[in-house]
C-alpha cells in the first residue's frame, strides 16, 4: 500500500488563518501536537497518514459549521485517540486539556467491552454517544463531522462496510444533521451515502438532475424575477438551485423516487428583513402564488433558528419553491446556529434543551426505538398553533398528544384530547398543517395505552410515556419481587427480618443495586437471578450455609390486583384467562409473561424454577378497565334479548348490534359491554356458558 504523508505544515497555516484570533487557541496547538504523536505511524486504508482524519474533522467544524471553539477543536482532534491508540485514556485527556475536552472525547468513544453480536455493539455504541450529547450536544456535532469525512473517503472501504456506513447514515446522522440545522452536511451526507446504497438508480437519477439544470424555465424565472425588482428598485441576488439526490428519497417509505413535486429552487437574498418582504411582494406580483404556501419563518422561525420567507408558484406546469433570505439567514440556515456557542456557558436556549432531552430519552430508554425517534426528527414539519397564537412545529403525523407534551409535561401527563374547530378528538388523533389546537385536561394523570408509545413522533411524548409505562410497571415488579424473595427465604428457613438489618448495605453492593427496593423491582423483571440473591443473603446473614435444604420444583406464589398490559402481559399463543388456577407467569423486564401450564410452547421452555411463579388474581379487587366485545355467533333476536335481558346487573351494555345477517332468523350478534372488576366479568362469562350459545370472548386489558 503506498503511503501518502500529511502535509501539517499546510495544516497549521491553514487553522491559524481560520482561528488565529480566538482566545485560548494555544490549547489547539497543545491538542494537535498530542494527536500527530498519539497517531504516529497510524494508516488509513486509502493509504493516508491517520492523523489526516482527525485534522480534517476539525476543519469541517470551522469551515463549515462555523464553529471557532479551540477546546471543540481540540476535542475533534483527540476524538479518536481514545479509541484507537493504547495508551491514552480519558484520565490522560482530561489530564492534558481538561475535563470539557475529556468528556467530548470519550462521548464520540465506542463502547469498548464488545460482544459476538454486533447489532448488539452498535444499539450500546449509539446509545453511549446519544448519553453523551445529553450532557454535552458538542459530542454529536463531532461525530456529525466525523462521519462526514469518513462519507468523503469511503471509497477505499469493502463494499459490505460502504453499505453499513450508508444505512446507518441514512437512518441516524443524516436526519441528526437535519434536526440540529446543519442543512448544507445533510445534504452531502444524504447524497453521497444514497449513492453507496442505491449506486445503479442513483446514478440515473442525477443524470436527470444534470438534464434539470439545463431546463431553460430556471433562466426565464430568473430573468422575469430580475425585470420586476429593477422595476420595484430593489436590490437583490437570484439564483436557480436544483435539487439533488437527497430530495429524492422519501424517508417514510425508504425508497428513492424517480420525481418530486419541487426539483427546482430560486433563492433571492436580500440586503435586510424589510426587503424581504419586499421581495416577497414582487414574487407574488410577477408569479401567482399557490393559495396557503406562503410561510414566513422569520416571524416565526423553526426550532432549528431557520429563518426566511417561502412561496410556492406554478409555472409552465410546474411547481417552484421560492426562498427569501438575508445573508446571515443564508449562512444560518446552511452552517447552523453554532457560531461562538458552548454548552459550558450560561442556561440554554429552548432549541439546545430539545435536543438534549431527545439524547436523553434515545440514550436512556430501551423502550423507545431510536432510530424511529431519529427518522420522525428527519421528516417534513407540520406548524401548528395554541389558542394563544404561539407556533408549535411538530414532524409530520404527530398526534394531539406529541402537541401536548410540546406545549408543558404537565399538559401532556393529563391530556384528554383536544377541540380542533370546534370539534373532540382523542390523544391519538393526527394532527394537520395549520390546526389550532385547545387542549382538553384531566384533573389527574391520565393511564395512556401502550399504543401510544408507537403513535407519538416526538421524543418528548415518547420518553415522558415510556417513563410513566416503567413507573406503572415498578409499582408491581417491585411487589412481586419482595414476595419472591420472603417466599424463598422462607424456604431456605433464612428469617426475612434480616432484609431490614444492619447488615442489608453488604447485600446490596454485592448485589448491584442502590435500595432494598431497587433489589426487589430487579429480582420482580428478571434482572438478577433469585438463586444469585440467595447465595449472597446466605454468605451476608447465615455464613454460607442455610439452615433448610436447597428447595427445588416449585414454584414460588404471586397474587396481583391488575390486569394492566404494561405489566401483565398474557401470551397469545395460550390465551390464559385471569381466573384460571394453572397460570404461570415468567419474570422478564418488560413485566410478566403469563402462560398456561398445559400450554405447549411453555413446556418448550429452558428456565430454572425461579425464573418463574405461579400467578392468580383476587377477582373481587382486579378492575377491568376497557370495555369488552362478546360475540355470540348463532342467536334469534328473542334469544339474545332473554341471554341479556337476565345477564347480571353489574354488565352494562353498551352496545348490541348485529355482526352478520347471513340468517334472518339467527344472526351473529356483537355485544360491548363493562363490568367492575375480574369477578364480575367471570360471572358474566358463566351465564353465558349456561345460556349454551356459541360464542367468542378475548379480554380486552
Amino acid at each position: 500500500m503506498r503511503r501518502i504523508p500529511f502535509d501539517l505544515e499546510l495544516y497549521r497555516n491553514q487553522m491559524q488563518d481560520l482561528i488565529q484570533h480566538e482566545p485560548e487557541a494555544e490549547v489547539f496547538w497543545r491538542a494537535l501536537d498530542f494527536a500527530v504523536e498519539a497517531h504516529d505511524d497510524q494508516w488509513r486504508r486509502s493509504g493516508d497518514a491517520y492523523i489526516l482524519h482527525p485534522c480534517s474533522v476539525a476543519k469541517i467544524l470551522v469551515e463549515e459549521m462555523d464553529i471557532t471553539n479551540p477546546e471543540m477543536l481540540s476535542a475533534a482532534l483527540l476524538h479518536d485517540t481514545v479509541e484507537d491508540v493504547k495508551e491514552v485514556t480519558g484520565e490522560i485527556i482530561g489530564e492534558h486539556f481538561g475535563n470539557y475536552v475529556r468528556a467530548i472525547v470519550e462521548g464520540c468513544t465506542k463502547v469498548t467491552h464488545v460482544s459476538g453480536d454486533r447489532q448488539a455493539n452498535n444499539r450500546n455504541t449509539h446509545r453511549k454517544i446519544f448519553t453523551g450529547a445529553a450532557l454535552r450536544p458538542e459530542v454529536m456535532l463531532v461525530k456529525l463531522a466525523d462521519r462526514l469525512h469518513n462519507l468523503r473517503t469511503l471509497r477505499a472501504m469493502p463494499k459490505a462496510k460502504r453499505q453499513r456506513i450508508a444505512d446507518e447514515t441514512i437512518d441516524i446522522y443524516a436526519p441528526l444533521a437535519t434536526m440540529f440545522g446543519l442543512f448544507n452536511m445533510k445534504r452531502e451526507m444524504y447524497n453521497l451515502a444514497l449513492l453507496y446504497k442505491y449506486p445503479k438508480q442513483g446514478a440515473k437519477i442525477n443524470n436527470h438532475i444534470r438534464q434539470l439544470e439545463q431546463s431553460p424555465i430556471g433562466e426565464y424565472i430568473v430573468e422575469e424575477l430580475k425585470k420586476a425588482t429593477v422595476r420595484a428598485k430593489l436590490y437583490c441576488r437570484i439564483k436557480i438551485r436544483t435539487k439533488r439526490l437527497w430530495a429524492y428519497y422519501d424517508i417514510v417509505s425508504k425508497i428513492l423516487v424517480k420525481q418530486i413535486d419541487t426539483p427546482l429552487e430560486v433563492l433571492i437574498d436580500v440586503e435586510d428583513v424589510a426587503a424581504c418582504y419586499t421581495a416577497l411582494g414582487v414574487v407574488n406580483q410577477t408569479f401567482k402564488p399557490i393559495p396557503r404556501t406562503i410561510r414566513d419563518f422569520i416571524a416565526n422561525p423553526k426550532p432549528t433558528g431557520y429563518q426566511g420567507l417561502h412561496a410556492r408558484a406554478i409555472i409552465e406546469g410546474q411547481k417552484f419553491l421560492f426562498k427569501i433570505r438575508t445573508d446571515d439567514m443564508e449562512r444560518k440556515a446552511q452552517r447552523g446556529l453554532f457560531r461562538n456557542w458552548t454548552s459550558k456557558v450560561g442556561k440554554q436556549g429552548r432549541f439546545i434543551r430539545e435536543i438534549q432531552e431527545m439524547f436523553n430519552v434515545i440514550g436512556t430508554e430501551d423502550a423507545v426505538s431510536y432510530r424511529d425517534v431519529i427518522a420522525a426528527s428527519g421528516i417534513k414539519e407540520i406548524y401548528t398553533y395554541t389558542p394563544q397564537g404561539d407556533l408549535i412545529c411538530l414532524p409530520v403525523q404527530s398526534t394531539v398528544l406529541d402537541f401536548a407534551f410540546r406545549v408543558h409535561t404537565e399538559i401532556g401527563r393529563t391530556c384528554l384530547g383536544a377541540l380542533i374547530r370546534n370539534k373532540r378528538y382523542s390523544p391519538a388523533h393526527i394532527l394537520k398543517d395549520g390546526d389550532m389546537v385547545r387542549i382538553i385536561r384531566s384533573d389527574q394523570a391520565i393511564r395512556f395505552d401502550q399504543n401510544m408509545l408507537t403513535l407519538c413522533t416526538t421524543p418528548r411524548a415518547r420518553g415522558e410515556l415510556a417513563r410513566g409505562f416503567r413507573v406503572r410497571r415498578r409499582k408491581v415488579t417491585s411487589d412481586v419481587g419482595l414476595s419472591m424473595l420472603r417466599q424463598e427465604m422462607l424456604r431456605y428457613g433464612i428469617p426475612f427480618d434480616l432484609i431490614e438489618g444492619k447488615d442489608v448495605s453488604e447485600l446490596l453492593t454485592r448485589c448491584s443495586s442502590e435500595s432494598v427496593e431497587e433489589l426487589y423491582t430487579r429480582i420482580g423483571e428478571g434482572r438478577v437471578r433469585l438463586r444469585s440473591v440467595m447465595d449472597v443473603v446466605k454468605d451476608v446473614f447465615w455464613g454460607g450455609t442455610s439452615p433448610l435444604v436447597t428447595p427445588t420444583g416449585a414454584f414460588n406464589k404471586i397474587e396481583l390486583t391488575t390486569l394492566d398490559p404494561v405489566t401483565v402481559k398474557l401470551s397469545s399463543c395460550c390465551r390464559p384467562t385471569p381466573w384460571a388456577k394453572d397460570n404461570c407467569a415468567l419474570l422478564t423486564p418488560n413485566g410478566l409473561s403469563v402462560h398456561n401450564k398445559n400450554c405447549s410452547k411453555f413446556k418448550e421452555l429452558n428456565f430454572q424454577r425461579e425464573d418463574a411463579v405461579n400467578i392468580t388474581w383476587k377477582t373481587r379487587k382486579t378492575g377491568v378497565r376497557k370495555q369488552q366485545t362478546l360475540r355470540v355467533l348463532r342467536a334469534s333476536r328473542k334469544d339474545i334479548m332473554r341471554i341479556v335481558g337476565f345477564a347480571p346487573n353489574e354488565m352494562e351494555v353498551q352496545k348490541l348490534e348485529i355482526m352478520s345477517s347471513y340468517s334472518s332468523l339467527y344472526p351473529a350478534w356483537e355485544i360491548g359491554f363493562r363490568t367492575p372488576n375480574l369477578y364480575m366479568l367471570q360471572k358474566v362469562l358463566k351465564h353465558f356458558d349456561k345460556s349454551n350459545v356459541r360464542y367468542e370472548f378475548e379480554l380486552q386489558c
